[in-house]
């Protein structure tokens, strides 16, 4: 190929890029290339080489300075001071340039050899690639390797190839880095160390595992062991996930350190290098080529790295791979001694690196024993662990939501005074608030210098949240827009579940509680337009609990449109949690004729009833007192598959005992123990609510045994009603032992817990001293509601001068409902007519 071959293929590759990247150059200048360059020292204009050095270091000066207006000034003045330059006179340049890097000033140099007709030689021509290359000007680059693997005098090297294909891989261009491969190919060039280091990075950036397992293979069967060239094949199998393959390659590491094979050094630069020397061996075909086709051969085991193995369909492929992320060998005994006295700190800081790189997998990777084991392989060869260390090892014990390992962790480095990464106090934080130790999650998210994500944030507004506790959720949020800490959606729909209800747990709404809410609820969703989001599907889900909680049914209503708008009209799949959320609080609220129409709307828009929709329905019936729409709409539950629960059959004896139907209703009881069907407490009370208001302490009386041979714990609203059936019709001490008993089988599901824990009768119940109430009270805290209730009855039974009865067994109301239960058991009918 002529010199003007290059020059023709330039100018046509510049002809759209150049007006964009350097507008103030006319054209494109062609090259001269040449072997053995011979300069000329003769002529007019001629400079001297010291004079020509000089001129060189200001323009490197001026560079490095920033000032490219004096650089440009000062070349183009060599250029008119000088009429015999040689290519020597801009090798610090270009030097400059490559390092930098700084294309811009190469295209104008190059300008200005071409205005002088000065030809280029192998060094300038490499420096100028690795500018080009690394200023991301690829295609330039790539018309220098073609001419040069064109041009017989020429012959470049693989040095400048590694330039290339490492450079693609930092700047991520896949399609260039496959054209080097095949222009290496056609070239038959071989591979050396640092080509390998490059594939490497290719298959990681391809997140090709298969092809990094290919890579490895060509390369012992090429070079010997080395300590950098392992430590890059853990770090490369650790990314894709292989941890079984990357903690192999970790212990031929460690048993290459004990050899005491160290052949480390450091760069000007601080890079770490192998000093040994890298000769490339040539393959077995005779052309010198160590690229061959990937297809040519189906065993991996004989195939050499081609092309092809970083196409689209190799990568694919690779997606399908699961590895086993265990590896069961044992660390030798040598290791307790450390690594045979070795002290190399460059040993040590790269041995080091691979631990962490394998932890840190393991984290990704959820194995938290294999983290485990690499951790006590670190101690037994002598090597401390740093901060990134137990970064990584953390992050793998909450994976597995190991809150003690991890607070042993966060104490351990503690006592060694390292400083713990934002990251690790995020880490540490998100577990904490899982654990619903909100103090020192709190305490540690305070301590982030920097945090980038909210996180961690978003899991203590959660627990805040799941604890009820809002006032700290306002310091939490309050710390996010101190730091100017952008929320997310999940932010905003945790301070809708937040502050979308005003009342406190057991408060009914008002008036005010729901001018609050629409207060809170409006600055919420400025806040949101402010930063630029819209409703999700669930920030409408809970902004639709957070109404119907508050009872604010016009507004409801009125968010259901926005939810239908938004979403369900689009997608109708995504309404039927929005409807039912709205259909419960409209039957809650008794707005009856409101949910029946939603419902038939809810059909018609496409939107699929589900069971919880049915069974919501069906106590909308109970609400009109319609057994026959109960029973119509039970029928098309079964039809569309769905099978009645506790709940359906709840709602169906609630309309049974408002028209005072005691018998049918007891019979449905009987048919839910036949279908075995599991009870729940809520069934049971809508019988003792009914019961009660009646006075039919007969029912009342078989109820409860029903619950007690069911296994069935009483809560506060069971004691309320048998209570109160018992004062009601007069029946005051046996209304008091009741209280006891039932107050005793919902603290335990025996009855014996005062009997066991003779404790709780002294410090709770019997003692006179006024703060014994508020112990009890500070069970509420820890939502052990049941047992502080039953706790406030037995103290109230004792001051108003009853004996307290330690177990639910020696109340005599308790043998005696039970002995009239298992006669009527015994008598072969339980029907509502006996009782």
């Amino acid at each position: 190929m002529h010199k003007h071959g290059l020059r023709a293929s330039l100018a046509l590759r510049s002809i759209s890029t150049c007006k964009s990247k350097w507008h103030h150059y006319q054209y494109k200048p062609q090259i001269k290339f040449y072997r053995n360059h011979t300069t000329s020292t003769t002529g007019p204009g001629f400079m001297e080489p010291v004079a020509g050095s000089s001129m060189q270091l200001q323009i490197v000066k001026a560079l490095r300075s920033g000032d490219r207006k004096k650089a440009s000034h000062l070349l183009r003045d060599f250029g008119r001071r000088s009429h015999s330059l040689s290519v020597n006179d801009f090798v610090d340049i270009f030097k400059y340039c490559a390092q930098s890097p700084d294309p811009m000033f190469v295209m104008e140099i190059w300008r200005l050899m071409e205005l002088k007709d000065i030809n280029i030689n192998n060094t300038s021509s490499s420096l100028m690639t690795r500018a080009l290359c690394k200023g991301a000007y690829m295609g330039e680059a790539f018309s220098i390797m073609d001419f040069l693997g064109e041009n017989r005098r020429f012959y470049p090297g693989l040095p400048l190839y590694n330039s290339i294909l490492s450079s693609c891989t930092k700047i991520q261009n896949l399609i260039q880095a496959r054209k080097c491969l095949d222009l290496m190919e056609k070239q038959m060039i071989g591979k050396s160390e640092v080509t390998y280091t490059a594939l490497l990075k290719l298959a990681v950036l391809q997140k090709n595992l298969p092809a990094v397992h290919i890579i490895w293979r060509e390369y012992i069967k090429l070079y010997s062991m080395s300590i950098i060239a392992l430590r890059k094949f853990i770090w490369s199998f650790t990314r894709l996930g292989d941890l079984k393959s990357a903690n192999r390659r970790l212990q031929q590491l460690v048993a290459l350190a004990m050899k005491g094979n160290i052949s480390i050094g450091r760069t000007v630069y601080g890079k770490l290098y192998s000093t040994r020397l890298d000769i490339p061996v040539p393959a077995n075909d005779g052309l010198g080529s160590t690229i061959l086709d990937l297809r040519k051969s189906k065993q991996h085991d004989s195939c050499i790295l081609s092309p092809s193995l970083f196409s689209p369909d190799t990568i694919s492929a690779s997606k399908e791979q699961k590895f086993i992320c265990m590896d069961d060998e044992k660390a030798k005994n040598t290791e307790i001694n450390g690594l045979n006295g070795q002290n190399h700190s460059l040993l040590m800081k790269v041995l080091r690196w691979s631990f962490n790189d394998i932890i840190h997998g393991c984290a990704k990777e959820k194995n938290y024993m294999l983290a485990w084991k690499l951790i006590l392989q670190m101690q037994n060869l002598g090597l401390q662990p740093s901060s990134h260390t137990y970064d990584g090892i953390i992050r793998a014990v909450v994976s597995q939501r190991s809150f003690g390992d991890a607070m042993r962790m966060f104490k351990k480095m503690q006592q060694e005074n390292l400083k713990l990464y934002d990251s690790t106090l995020a880490t540490l934080s998100v577990s904490f608030s899982r654990e619903l130790q909100l103090d020192l999650a709190e305490s540690l998210l305070n301590q982030i210098s920097d945090c980038l994500y909210p996180h961690p944030y978003n899991a203590l507004l959660a627990s805040c949240d799941a604890l009820n506790q809002p006032e700290r959720a306002v310091r939490v949020f309050a710390k996010m827009r101190k730091i100017k800490l952008l929320p997310d959606m999940r932010t905003y729909e945790l301070l809708f579940s937040l502050f979308g209800i005003v009342n406190a747990p057991y408060e009914d709404s008002n008036m005010s509680s729901q001018v609050d809410a629409a207060k809170r609820i409006n600055a919420i969703e400025r806040d949101m337009a402010n930063n630029g989001f819209l409703h999700s599907h669930r920030s409408l889900k809970v902004l639709l609990k957070s109404l119907g909680e508050e009872g604010m049914i016009r507004k409801l209503i009125q968010y259901l449109h926005v939810a239908e708008n938004l979403f369900i009209y689009s997608n109708p799949s995504l309404g039927t949690d929005m409807y039912n959320i709205v259909l419960h609080y409209l039957v809650e609220a008794q707005e009856s004729h409101m949910a029946i129409q939603i419902f038939k709307k809810m059909k018609l828009c496409g939107c699929h009833p589900d069971s919880t929709t049915y069974n919501i329905m069906i106590d909308c019936c109970s609400v009109i007192r319609s057994y026959r729409s109960a029973s119509l709409l039970i029928s098309a539950m079964i039809r569309e598959g769905f099978c009645p629960v506790a709940c359906t059959y709840t709602a169906l004896i609630k309309i049974l005992l408002e028209d005072e139907n005691f018998n049918e209703a007891l019979n449905v009881l009987e048919r839910i123990k036949l279908d075995g069907i599991q009870f729940d407490v809520l069934l049971f009370n809508t019988f003792l609510r009914q019961a009660c208001y009646k006075g039919r302490i007969d029912v009342i009386e078989f109820i409860v045994e029903f619950m007690h041979q069911e296994k069935v714990q009483p809560d506060p609203t069971t004691c309320d009603y048998v209570f109160s059936a018992y004062v009601n019709s007069s029946f005051h001490n046996t209304a008091i032992e009741a209280l006891q008993v039932l107050s005793l089988r919902m603290m335990s599901e025996d009855g014996n817990i005062l009997k066991e824990r003779r404790s709780f009768v002294d410090e709770f119940i019997l003692d006179e001293d006024l703060a014994s109430e508020s112990h009890i009270f500070k069970l509420f805290d820890d939502s052990e509601d049941e047992v502080a209730i039953g706790l406030l009855n037995l103290r109230w039974c004792a001051i108003i001068g009853f004996p307290i009865c330690e177990s639910a067994d020696q109340s005599l109301w308790a043998k005696r409902l039970e002995s009239r239960f298992l006669k009527r058991l015994a008598s072969g009918s339980r029907r509502g007519e006996q009782l």
